[in-house]
């Protein structure tokens, strides 16, 4: 069946560095535009980076261009957030997100808390 299994949240100072994956199976990976959003408390979801299906194109929310960087690995059917300079405002759940044509797919969310 149809899984995305996101990993490396945690706690991380202010200024740290966390690198998310989310591990893809059960349907053509390459295939699909790949997304990370993220759902701080109270907040509504956002989109935070989007690759397209081979990688060339990327999109970052401006509260975190400069600092992550989305890619993917299309042999490993895996997605990457690498976040550095990390801030308490990044603290959420962060999720991935796949996409082709009217398939839309969500993993179950990995915890990311920023603080001191």
């Amino acid at each position: 069946q149809v899984q995305l299994v996101e990993s490396g949240g945690g706690s991380v100072q202010p200024g740290g560095s966390l690198r998310l994956a989310c591990a893809a199976s059960g349907f053509t990976f390459r295939w699909y535009a790949m997304s990370w959003y993220r759902q701080a408390p109270g907040k509504e979801r956002e989109l935070v980076a989007s690759i397209t299906t081979a990688g060339g194109s990327t999109k970052y929310a401006d509260s975190v261009k400069g600092r992550f960087t989305i890619s993917r690995d299309n042999a490993k059917n895996t997605v990457y957030l690498q976040m550095n300079s990390l801030s308490p405002e990044d603290t959420a759940v962060y999720y991935c997100k796949a996409v082709w044509g009217g398939n839309v797919y969500w993993g179950q969310g990995t915890q990311v808390t920023v603080s001191s």
